[in-house]
């Protein structure tokens, strides 16, 4: 299908001003976290002036009818052909939206998405159907800010969906090649692409099938990680058709083939968590040895908290089958020994020594966002060898809190704490506070390292052997940089 509307159809949003701050202006913050609670009351009271941005508003995020006339004020020209192209029908006098057409905002543009309906407004049932295409969702926005955003060669948009990720990595990018089993969603891609006037390579095909022998310096991907029973029901936006977490499992081990050298893969994930068996130890034997790996688990929820989000998500609460199909899935888990599910982010970073260094962290604490920078400053920072003769410095937002008795000697307790990035909190001892209190460019840490063996009349070997480990793992952690 022709995609010749895109270029008016992008001045008359421009002309609107249908941007994301005008909408959120126009809206209001009562109006605007109702809608994100999909209700629309709120918005449809504040939208009544019949302006070009009022109407589009009310078209495309309030799922609302306006009349011809107003469409065609907003919309000059273009009604008939965005009905041809399935973004509008039209009834006698009236025009409703069939796709939704989205502001969105990123540090440095404006875009819109294109995307199927929200489903479920003003408590509407919300089953979708199994080509659903998801617009922005809080899963697309969290891996929009995990990705890193440093200006790359040729990145991939695994299971684009609507493009989103697509529309992001086009601006530090070379070249986008975004890849999905879904054709609506390509067109999707296609139609965003060429609406945001950025270049997208779409291709057809499941998982690394469309770029095979191909090699890539940044990967991003929300595949399809819901863990569910194979009993044939399924949404393609998060449903893989694979086993358990099986999709996940099999692109962190693939994903490295199709990586360049010092080349990142970044997946928003779910991963089981076997009953009597850490979490952590099961997806170490995911991971190779020629990738540096960062795993985050961030959230865990139980199995039945894990059902009833998902059933809800698929509409299928209201239903006759709805206890039915959580007595199923319920049943699935257990007879799998599924404990709980984790939720979390998965970091690759290829490289061809066969040295990787495996973090697995669980972290549920609030981040500074986007997070991306923090992941390429930990990759960096494994790159950092630690000497004696290196001068150190403890990064800028770090402080130090200690906890003890008052009038005591020494304190019970000394945390250094983060207040940016990962924002990691670390227990140390004295020598370690002391150590990190020096690190301000002056000294190398051969030489602080002497200084508090003179300090505390020990030894200065033992003190060195016991101390430079851990100022690299200080390094790795983000507590201290290279001076």
């Amino acid at each position: 299908m022709s995609l010749d509307f895109t270029a008016p159809l992008r001045a008359a949003l421009l002309a609107a001003d249908f941007t994301y701050d005008s909408v959120a202006d126009l809206l209001g913050d009562t109006a605007h976290r109702a809608l994100s609670r999909n209700e629309t009351a709120p918005g449809l009271r504040r939208t009544t002036d019949g302006s070009p941005l009022s109407t589009l508003t009310r078209l495309f995020l309030l799922q609302t009818p306006v009349t011809r006339e107003q469409a065609d004020r907003a919309l000059p020209g273009l009604v008939d052909r965005l009905c041809n192209a399935g973004l509008l029908e039209q009834s006698v006098g009236e025009v409703a939206a069939r796709l939704d057409c989205r502001p969105y905002s990123t540090e440095d543009r404006d875009f819109w998405v294109v995307s199927d309906l929200t489903p479920g407004l003003d408590g509407a049932p919300n089953r979708v159907g199994a080509e659903h295409v998801l617009g922005i969702s809080s899963a697309s926005t969290s891996l929009a800010q995990l990705t890193i955003r440093e200006p790359v060669g040729r990145a991939l948009d695994l299971g684009t969906g609507c493009g989103v990720q697509a529309l992001h990595l086009a601006a530090h990018c070379g070249e986008v090649v975004a890849t999905d089993v879904n054709a609506r969603a390509l067109w999707m891609t296609r139609l965003n692409a060429a609406l945001n006037q950025v270049d997208v390579v779409v291709r057809d095909g499941s998982f690394f099938e469309p770029v095979r022998g191909e090699l890539f310096d940044l990967i991003a991907t929300n595949p399809p990680f819901v863990i569910s029973p194979a009993t044939g029901e399924r949404l393609v936006y998060r449903d893989s058709g694979l086993p358990g977490d099986r999709v996940v499992e099999d692109i962190v081990r693939t994903a490295p083939e199709h990586l360049t050298e010092g080349g990142w893969c970044q997946v928003l994930a779910n991963w089981v968590i076997e009953r009597d068996r850490p979490w952590d130890e099961r997806l170490a034997t995911w991971l190779r040895d020629d990738c540096d790996a960062l795993v985050v688990q961030r959230e865990v929820v139980d199995p039945a908290t894990y059902v009833e989000l998902w059933l809800k998500d698929a509409g299928s609460q209201a239903g006759e089958d709805y206890l039915r199909r959580y007595e199923t899935w319920l049943a699935w888990f257990d007879e799998q020994g599924i404990e709980g599910v984790g939720f979390g982010w998965i970091n690759l970073r290829r490289r061809t020594d066969g040295k990787g260094v495996h973090e697995l962290l669980e972290w549920p604490y609030d981040v500074e966002q986007p997070i991306g920078p923090a992941i390429a400053e930990w990759g960096r920072a494994l790159d950092i060898v630690v000497s004696d003769g290196d001068r150190l410095i403890v990064r800028p937002d770090v402080q130090q809190e200690t906890l003890g008795r008052p009038g005591a000697a020494d304190p019970d307790t000394i945390v250094l704490r983060q207040q940016r990035g990962f924002r990691r909190a670390r227990q140390v001892d004295t020598v370690e506070a002391a150590l990190v209190g020096a690190c301000d460019g002056e000294l190398t840490v051969g030489q602080i390292l002497a200084a508090l063996a003179d300090l505390l009349d020990g030894d200065a070997t033992g003190l060195r052997e016991t101390y430079l480990p851990v100022v690299s793992g200080l390094v790795q952690e983000g507590f201290l940089t290279l001076g």
